[in-house]
């Protein structure tokens, strides 16, 4: 049975075209390399808020408050995803040793590769529900197995990114070309000695695209897990992304404080789990109760909630002397 969505081919059309407007702005703004301000940042970060919330309220107005409803909370579900991914972001631009006046060109570089990889992730998860509903099942799956690594990690006190230089792709990339030993600005090959060589640029971007791949394969299932509908799965992850440039210098300092960032991820995606089972159980067995986006919504926020007080005063309690 096909998966319906509240989209018609003039909408994906113009949605599309709009978000590739919205990348070309960032790369322009990204064009001359410079460091960020906090004021610039926290400028772009309330223009890519108040987006989603404009696109929430015409979702309502147009379609009804239950499409709106799935799509902000699908979108809170991604944007605390992608606040895990700017963790990792920057422990790779720490270890590649980035300057500062090209981070934003990194970062922007790695949101591209997001939105393209949840593209492809989005439509292969379409394709799957509209083969059946098993694929709830699937999915349901994929984020318990998520959600228990993360919890191990949390727990163990791993860090979120490993050693770069053992990353295949970087290693796949230094043996078949060439790598300078220093950054020129924004360029990822140059011509050196009369051959092509890869600037350091290159290696992180390859690295950071790597790391996408992962968080594709735990943010597409999560938000499917609030709507069925690939349109709106779509324009929460394209919401959702496209402001991390931004968010990233505005949280630089922050995201380091959120110490149980990964423990309230893995309970989120492991609560999302559970519903996706519910869904597909009710399927087969219609007395199998189903949980609400309503419910799903307040979870979510309560979990992303408690963990931020929870690392802060952690964070407290580790500063305050002893006696």
């Amino acid at each position: 049975m096909p998966v319906q969505s509240v989209a018609s081919p003039g909408l994906w059309f113009v949605s599309i075209a709009a978000l590739l407007a919205l990348l070309v702005v960032d790369f322009l703004v990204t064009r001359r390399p410079h460091e960020v301000s906090v004021k610039e940042a926290a400028g772009w970060s309330v223009f890519y808020l108040a987006l989603p919330l404009v696109f929430g309220l015409w979702l309502w107005f147009e379609f009804g408050s239950g499409q709106s409803l799935e799509f902000v909370t699908g979108f809170v579900v991604e944007k605390s995803l992608s606040v895990d991914n700017l963790f990792v972001f920057m422990l790779l631009l720490a270890a590649f040793s980035v300057p500062s006046e090209i981070q934003q060109r990194v970062l922007l570089y790695g949101i591209v590769g997001a939105l393209v990889l949840r593209g492809i992730f989005i439509a292969a998860g379409a394709a799957m529900l509209s083969a059946g509903t098993w694929a709830f099942l699937v999915f349901g799956l994929v984020l318990f197995a998520s959600a228990l690594k993360i919890l191990h990690s949390a727990l163990a006190g791993e860090p979120a990114a490993k050693d770069t230089s053992k990353m295949l792709s970087v290693r796949l990339l230094r043996r078949l070309m060439p790598v300078t030993d220093d950054y020129r600005g924004t360029r990822m090959t140059v011509r050196e000695n009369g051959r092509r060589a890869l600037t350091p640029l290159a290696i992180v971007v390859v690295a950071i695209f790597a790391t996408d791949v992962v968080f594709a394969i735990d943010s597409v299932p999560a938000v499917y897990g609030i709507t069925e509908d690939p349109y709106l799965v779509f324009t929460t992850n394209a919401f959702a992304l496209l402001g991390l440039r931004a968010l990233y210098f505005v949280l630089q300092s922050l995201l380091a404080k959120l110490v149980h960032l990964n423990h309230g991820l893995a309970i989120i995606l492991a609560f999302i789990g559970v519903k996706l089972v519910l869904h597909w159980a009710h399927g087969v067995w219609p007395a199998v109760p189903t949980i609400p986006t309503p419910v799903s919504l307040g979870v979510i926020v309560a979990t992303l909630g408690i963990v931020t007080l929870t690392s802060l005063r952690s964070r407290r309690e580790e500063t305050v002397p002893r006696p």
